[in-house]
C-alpha cells in the first residue's frame, strides 16, 4: 500500500514558551491531535486527500482556540469576516471564499465553490449569495464571540491600527489554520482557513484564500498551507514558489520549504511558516517565528504534535 500522510497547523507567531501554561499547551495539543486524527482516519479508510484536509480544517474551525471559524477575530466594525481555500492536486481544481460571515465552516463553502460552481474564488456578498443558494445555515454572531478576541479588538478599536493575531500579545491565541494530505493513490490536497486580522478595515484579504499565495496543491510537486504575515506571502507567491522550486530546480520538499521560509520570506521582511507534503508522503513544517502550532502523521511515523522549535 502506498504511503499516506497528513499535517495540520494552527498558526505561527510569537509563542513565548514561558508564557504558555501547561494547561493551555494541553488544550492546544488536544485540538491539534483531534484534527490530525479526523483527517488521518479518512486516509486510512481509503478516502481522498480532499476529504481528509476538509475534515481536519473543520475540526480546527470548530475550536475557539484558533483564528478561524468559531475563534475568528473582530473587524473594525466588530464583525467576523472569514476566508478559506482548498485545492485538489490531482485536477488542479480549487475553490476559495473571502469576507464571509455567519458560516460555521468556511472551508466547506470553499469546497462547494470548487465542486458546485464554475468559479474558483467568490467574495463577500456574492459568496454569501452562493451559500444561501446551497441553503447554508448562518450562525448568530454570538457563536463566534470569544472574550480574548474581543479584548484584543478593544485595545485598538477606533484606531487605524490592525494586527495580526500573533502580534497583539505574546500570550494571545494565534491565526490561520490549515491541512495538507497525501492519500493512498498519491493524490495531494491542501486547505487553509482564517479569521483575518484584528480590527481590519477596507475589506482586507490576506494570503489564505489566494491560490498560489497561501494555499496550493499539485500532484507533480506538493501540497502546501501557509501561515504568517499574509501580505508577504502574497508578494512572494510562497505556496506556488515552493512547488516551482521542486519542479524546476529539482529541490526536495524539505530543502525547498527551508529556502522559502528561512531565506526568501525573511528577505522580503515576512515571518511565518508552512506545512507541506509531497506525493511520496514526505512532510515539511518549517517556520521562522518562535513557534507554530503543528501536528503530522504518516504510514511510517507516529503522531508528532509540537508548538515550539526543537
Amino acid at each position: 500500500m502506498k504511503k499516506i500522510a497528513l499535517a495540520v497547523h494552527g498558526g505561527a507567531g510569537t509563542l513565548v514558551k514561558g508564557m504558555m501554561t501547561p494547561e493551555k499547551e494541553s488544550l492546544y495539543k488536544a485540538v491539534l491531535k483531534s484534527a490530525l486524527h479526523k483527517g488521518y482516519l479518512l486516509l486510512e479508510s481509503g478516502r481522498s486527500a480532499i476529504e481528509a484536509v476538509e475534515a481536519s480544517v473543520k475540526e480546527l474551525e470548530d475550536s475557539h482556540l484558533f483564528n478561524a471559524g468559531k475563534g475568528s477575530v473582530f473587524t473594525s466594525e466588530g464583525k467576523h469576516e472569514m476566508d478559506a481555500s482548498i485545492m485538489d492536486g490531482k485536477t488542479l481544481n480549487a475553490g476559495a471564499v473571502s469576507l464571509v460571515s455567519g458560516i460555521k465552516n468556511p472551508i466547506s463553502l470553499a469546497r462547494d465553490v470548487m465542486e458546485k460552481s464554475d468559479h474558483v474564488f467568490l467574495a463577500s456578498i456574492g459568496a454569501m449569495q452562493f451559500a444561501e443558494k446551497l441553503k447554508y445555515h448562518l450562525e448568530d454572531e454570538k457563536y463566534f464571540y470569544d472574550e480574548l478576541r474581543y479584548q484584543q479588538w478593544q485595545e485598538i478599536k477606533g484606531t487605524k491600527d490592525f494586527k495580526l493575531d500573533h502580534s497583539v500579545k505574546k500570550d494571545a491565541k494565534f491565526g490561520t489554520v490549515g491541512a495538507v494530505a497525501c492519500d493512498r493513490f498519491r493524490n495531494l490536497a491542501a486547505a487553509t482557513s482564517t479569521g483575518g486580522m484584528t480590527n481590519k478595515q477596507f475589506g482586507r484579504v490576506g494570503d489564505s484564500p489566494m491560490i498560489g499565495a497561501g494555499n496550493y496543491a499539485n500532484n507533480k510537486t506538493c501540497a502546501v498551507s501557509c501561515t504568517g504575515s499574509g501580505e508577504y506571502f502574497i508578494r512572494g507567491v510562497v505556496a506556488y514558489d515552493l512547488s516551482c522550486l521542486m519542479e524546476y530546480k529539482n529541490l526536495s520538499l524539505q530543502d525547498a520549504a527551508e529556502v522559502l521560509i528561512q531565506k526568501r520570506l525573511l528577505k522580503l521582511g515576512g515571518d511565518g511558516g508552512l506545512i507541506a507534503v509531497d506525493a511520496l508522503g514526505n512532510i515539511a513544517m518549517p517556520f521562522n517565528t518562535e513557534g507554530m502550532y503543528r501536528a503530522c502523521k504518516s504510514s511510517d511515523s507516529a503522531d508528532q504534535i509540537s508548538i515550539y522549535g526543537n
